[in-house]
């Protein structure tokens, strides 16, 4: 066989399970590990942590639960680790992890990857007339932090000069993978079809068990959530990879889960931009090996821009969160009654202390299908809770609101419990300005053993359009005995957010699902079932290589992330509502069995 290099996915985002680590240290031939923290809202949480205590700013869990406690195993297999736990302070996590290895008596080698930090220039990005890049606004007077989204050639640099660990900062989250691809097999930077395939390799286990059943469509046939197995990857030279699990974890591996994860997020598939490729993954294939391996190839790649997207964070006012159940008969005509009263309660009393209106409110009824709005079904309940969620500029204008619905227990609606566990937290808002930084401005360092290295940027090109796709076939909707089902019956899906945009994945199960699929599921279809929640335009994008489409839907998400108010602000859900879309079809595919009736 050719040589392969085994890499295990061990953190999906800060927050994820201790149980990955160890499981994959079990792996015979184990050779890296690859931790991605930092998510948008991460940088958020790493902002304000930072603005509390200067020492703070990186992802703590790095440290104390995956490594301390498996520090001593990954010394002595010699396994390698790459992560971007640094956030906006890698020189204090490399600090951290440094003095739990020496409580141990250990000593590995901690490089650290740092540059990616434009606030010391940004005043100078001000003045050269940076604008956000999805509203075209101009950037707030004040940031927390600001970050560009770097690529792998400091990690690939950190791996040759002898690092046992590499710590980076806002590198792009498959970037830990294409580093150590690139070192490994001594990839030129501007061989952009290999580049893409390793960034595809990143990019599918840079969720964790997202790629091993993990928010599967067809979940019931995940076995073992409790010991869910997390990723392994062999990957070859050409960048193609072959993906697995530990032997006897939970989870599935999976063609339509991993195909759902190639989708996630990735906007146009034809333009994925990386730090250090343009990828296109129309034509990628997904192979099933055997009931425990898939075969992923197929991903293209182009010269990335001479840009790097950059995010600040800042603070925009300040948000409450209130939960309480409220049971009994007509509960959701209770629980709306019980928002609108302690609404116009707190209003009047902002009112006579002179202070403005709410600058944003949001009222959902959980247990009602409250995001689904005109696709929502009346089924009765006597159960609800009550989510009220509220902004203002002055965290004093929030204190009423958070004091008032402790007083809905005694004086509103039968059968309420006004909290859940005292009173709810007023949080300050760290909202995200996204821009364009020139790479040319952007000077990278690889720091090992007090020596400190510069990094060369990274590649680019001219734009170059992708090539277009052959004609695809379309399927009209039957109408001679034809019936109706739910997209689910023909598709897997999964659903993220870029932003305020939202990003859902649509996978054929059959190959010829699809030309019905094209036919019946266009970007008008979903833009119309997402009315309610959809301020923008919606667009469809195809994937014949696995017979997929992607939909992207512009503004969907009330800001996305932190800066919106709803109870799924980051579009998870979006997919699981899509499932429900009714699809026409002819009845011989249920007769054949195509069509299995626990879909239909």
């Amino acid at each position: 066989m050719s040589r392969t290099i085994r890499i295990g996915g061990a953190s999906g985002f800060w927050g994820d399970s201790a149980i990955a680590t160890p499981q994959l240290l079990a792996v015979p031939g184990m050779q890296y590990l690859v931790y991605d923290y930092l998510a948008e809202t991460t940088m958020s949480i790493l902002a304000r942590a930072r603005a509390k205590d200067p020492a703070l700013g990186y992802a703590t869990d790095f440290v104390h639960a995956a490594m301390a406690p498996n520090l001593a195993a990954i010394c002595e297999k010699g396994v390698r680790v790459i992560a971007n736990a640094g956030g906006l302070n890698p020189q204090a996590c490399r600090d951290a992890l440094s003095d739990a290895a020496k409580k141990q008596g250990l000593s590995p080698r901690i490089a650290i990857v740092t540059g990616d930090d434009v606030m010391p220039q940004f005043e100078q990005l001000r003045s050269q007339g940076v604008v956000d890049l999805h509203t075209g606004e101009a950037p707030p007077a004040e940031l927390y932090s600001a970050n560009a989204y770097v690529g792998a050639r400091g990690i690939a640099q950190a791996l040759a000069l002898g690092a046992d660990i590499v710590i980076t900062g806002r590198c792009v989250d498959s970037a830990v993978v294409v580093g150590v691809l690139a070192h490994e097999f001594g990839w030129r930077w501007d061989d952009w079809n290999r580049i893409a395939a390793g960034t595809l390799a990143g990019h599918v286990i840079e969720c964790g068990a997202q790629a091993t059943g993990g928010l599967f469509t067809d979940w019931q046939q995940v076995p073992d959530w409790a010991n869910m197995g997390y990723p392994v990857i062999d990957c070859a030279e050409d960048g193609s990879f072959m993906l697995t699990k530990p032997e006897g974890t939970g989870g599935l591996v999976h063609p339509g889960a991993v195909a759902e994860q190639i989708l996630y997020e990735v906007g146009d598939p034809a333009n994925y931009l990386m730090p250090d490729v343009t990828c296109d993954f129309r034509q990628v294939q997904v192979q099933a090996l055997d009931a425990n391996a898939v075969r992923v190839s197929g991903a293209r790649g182009r010269a990335p821009t001479a840009t790097y997207k950059a995010n600040g964070t800042w603070r925009d006012g300040y948000q409450l969160q209130l939960m309480m159940a409220i049971r009994g008969i007509d509960a959701p005509a209770k629980a709306r009654k019980t928002a609108d009263a302690l609404l116009e309660r707190t209003r009047a009393q902002l009112h006579q202390r002179g202070m403005a209106d709410y600058s944003q409110t949001c009222v959902e009824l959980l247990g009602c299908e409250a995001l689904y709005g005109a696709n929502a079904r009346a089924l009765p309940t006597r159960e609800v809770v009550l989510r009220i969620a509220a902004r203002h500029a002055d965290p004093t204008g929030l204190s009423f609101l958070q004091r008032e619905c402790a007083s809905a227990g005694t004086s509103m609606g039968p059968g309420t419990r006004s909290s859940f566990a005292g009173r709810s937290d007023i949080q300050p808002v760290i909202k995200v300005f996204s821009f364009l930084v020139e790479k040319e401005q952007v000077e990278l360092q690889v720091e090992l053993g007090g020596v400190i290295k510069s990094v060369a940027a990274p590649a680019s090109g001219p734009a170059i359009a992708p090539e277009p796709l052959p004609e695809l076939p379309f399927a009209p909707s039957p109408t001679d005995d034809a019936i109706e089902v739910p997209l689910v019956a023909l598709a897997w899906a999964r659903s993220g957010d870029k932003g305020d945009d939202e990003n859902i994945g649509v996978i054929a199960r059959r190959t010829e699902f699809a030309p019905l699929l094209r036919a019946q599921l266009g970007a008008e279809q979903v833009r119309a079932y997402f009315s309610h929640l959809v301020k923008g335009e919606v667009e469809r994008f195809e994937v014949p290589g696995f017979d997929a489409f992607n939909f992207v839907l512009h503004r969907a998400l009330d800001g996305g992330g932190v800066a919106s108010l709803r109870s799924d602000p980051l579009g998870k859900s979006f997919a699981q509502m899509l499932l429900d879309h009714p699809i026409r079809i002819p009845r011989h595919w249920v007769d054949q069995g195509l069509v299995t009736a626990h879909h239909s």
